[in-house]
Parts: C-alpha cells; sequence; structure tokens
C-alpha cells in the first residue's frame, strides 16, 4: 500500500514571516520524520506531499495514493482542518482521521458542545459571543471561562481567561475578538480535576488508550491548561497517568470521552479533553480529532507511551483503523 503524508510545517511558515503562535499548532520536520519511518517499518511505501496547496497541485499533475496519512491543520479560516480531507474526498481517496464534516464540527468548540450536549454527554453551560453587542446577552453565573471558538494548543488562554466579575468578562471578550477575528466561547467555569483521553478507533470499535491528568505545578500560569503551559510542557505540566480501576472517577471520565467520540463522529485516533465540576462529575470540555503527533511532546503519543505502546504501534492502529475504508464507503459502523 502506498501511503502520501500531508502536513505542515512550521518551520516553512516561519520562514514566510509568521508568528510562534500563528504557527503553534504546525508540525516540525522531526514529527514527519518519525511518522514517515513508522510507516516504513510497517512495510508501506510513503509519499511527501505537504500542505494543502501542494496536495492540490500533486492531484492536478495526476498523482494518487491508496490512503493519505494527514496532519494538516491548515493556516486560515473556521474549517482549515477540513481542507485535506475535503480536497481527498473530492477524489475518493481515503485520508487518515476525521472527515471533513468532523473536522469543521470539532474546530468551532460550540457547534461540537450542541452536538455531545444533544447525546447526553455532560459539558458546561454556554454562550457565544460573536461582536461586542452579544456581551451584554450573556447570562451565565460567575466565574466563566472564556476563549476563541476555534483555536488550538491552548492559544487565546492565560490565567486571564477565568472571569469572575461583568467588567473583566466585557473586558476578556473585546480583547479575543480584536486579536482573533472570531466569535467568543464563554462558559462555565470548571474548578476540578482535568484529564485528555486518548482514543483509538472508530465508531462502536473505537477504546480508551489511556488517561493523564493534567497538574499545573507552582510556577505554571495557575488554573489554566493555557498556551504558555503547553509551550513549555516539559517545565510547568505533569501528566500523570490514571487508571479507572484504582480511580473511580476516571472510569467515568472515559465513559464521557467515549461517548463524546461518537457523537462526534471521531475516527481512527485522537483525544478528549475533560474537566470536572464542583460535584466531581467530568464534563466534555473539546474534541481533538487531529491530535498532535510529536512523539514526546504532544499529548497522544505520550499517552501511548506511558501504557507501553511504542510509537510504531501507535501509528499501526491509525493506519489498520482508516484501512478499512479502503475497500468499504459505508462509513464507520454504529454501535448497537
Amino acid at each position: 500500500m502506498r501511503i502520501g503524508l500531508t502536513y505542515d510545517l512550521r518551520s516553512e511558515y516561519l520562514a514566510q514571516g509568521y508568528t510562534e503562535e500563528e504557527t503553534a499548532e504546525f508540525d516540525r520536520e522531526e514529527t514527519v520524520d518519525r511518522i514517515d519511518t513508522a510507516l516504513r517499518d510497517l512495510g508501506y511505501g510513503t509519499d511527501r506531499i505537504g500542505n494543502v496547496r501542494q496536495l492540490v497541485g500533486r492531484l492536478a499533475a495526476g498523482d494518487r495514493w491508496d490512503l493519505v496519512f494527514n496532519i494538516c491543520e491548515g493556516l486560515a479560516g473556521g474549517a482549515r482542518e477540513s481542507q485535506v480531507p475535503a480536497v481527498l474526498e473530492a477524489y475518493g481517496i481515503p485520508v487518515t482521521f476525521a472527515d471533513a464534516s468532523v473536522m469543521a464540527l470539532c474546530m468551532n468548540k460550540a457547534w461540537s458542545k450542541l452536538v455531545v450536549r444533544n447525546a447526553g454527554v455532560p459539558t458546561p453551560q454556554h454562550a457565544v459571543v460573536s461582536s461586542a453587542a452579544d456581551i451584554r446577552s450573556v447570562r451565565l453565573p460567575m466565574p466563566v471561562f472564556v476563549k476563541p471558538i476555534g483555536e488550538g494548543t491552548g492559544k487565546g488562554t492565560d490565567a486571564a481567561s477565568i472571569v469572575y466579575d461583568r467588567q473583566a468578562l466585557d473586558a476578556q471578550c473585546r480583547k479575543l475578538l480584536e486579536r482573533f477575528r472570531q466569535p467568543v466561547l464563554v462558559e462555565t467555569f470548571l474548578p476540578g480535576r482535568e484529564f485528555t483521553v486518548g482514543i483509538v478507533g472508530s465508531g462502536c470499535q473505537a477504546r480508551v488508550l489511556g488517561t493523564l491528568e493534567i497538574v499545573l505545578r507552582a510556577e505554571a500560569e495557575a488554573n489554566v491548561y493555557s498556551y504558555v503551559n503547553k509551550e513549555a510542557c516539559e517545565s510547568l505540566v505533569d501528566y500523570r497517568l490514571v487508571n479507572a480501576r484504582r480511580d473511580p472517577l476516571v472510569g467515568r471520565a472515559e465513559q464521557v470521552a467515549l461517548a463524546a467520540w461518537e457523537a462526534l463522529g471521531c475516527r481512527d485516533a485522537g483525544r478528549i479533553d475533560l474537566r470536572c465540576n464542583e460535584h466531581d462529575r467530568p464534563n466534555f470540555i473539546e474534541a481533538n480529532p487531529l491530535a498532535g503527533l510529536h512523539p514526546e511532546h504532544s499529548d497522544l503519543p505520550m499517552i501511548a507511551s506511558k501504557v507501553g505502546m511504542p510509537y510504531v504501534e501507535l501509528i499501526r492502529n491509525i493506519v489498520v483503523a482508516a484501512s478499512q475504508r479502503i475497500v468499504s464507503s459505508g462509513g464507520t459502523a454504529k454501535c448497537a
């Protein structure tokens, strides 16, 4: 099987003048190298394609692949993670991870919350601020958490994201509207434990790979898994592998994660982020259907490593799940 690789290299965009924050979700050369090496070790032929524009050029030239291993985050737009899957879907080429519609759904944190809530998955109450005029309509009790509606890697979050009064809410919403040029999500702040649950597989075949508890160190930005904390996670964050057999709360968190994963239609592998309310009830925060795959820095490979799964085995699981779509156009199976 011949597998193409699509990716956004951080170094290429930095060389074009984009900032560290603008490129925070993009990948380093070593990530692409490790994925390529893992695929070759598994016996697959590989072809490095590059970003969405390079993909379009290759397709126009007549190139085709049995499967594309996609880690493109996209540069601009509310559906930027959907761009590569959408192009490949138009050509009938299977692609790893979620399809274009699910990528767009999960990119919008408010939309994904509505879907999981409709499926009975707990998630904090929220409001969407699309303009400064919407701020006065927010009626959630304080404190609330304020963040851009469609960013990853903690962009737009810091200690000021936890808001305790109307004046601070107004200031924070206006700042984010101006800075990110997109709506702002305001949701009830959850003061409890925070988890990220790694999942492999699709539909009723999905299973929990492992769960990490996010524990911020004393020198980290307090109470928020922020952009700064994520970028300097090696020195600011402890990632503690937790076990449902020893901690019933973890078991409940994993049940919530799997329910959200299926409700959203995620595939192959990724993560669900959760935080507990004041009653220790795990709540869905957001989905990561295109989780980072840096071998040491990204959460999903860290989970795999901590549960004893080698990186090459994680890549094998992703490809095996995606390969089912090469011979079947019936979509993801539904659980009984």
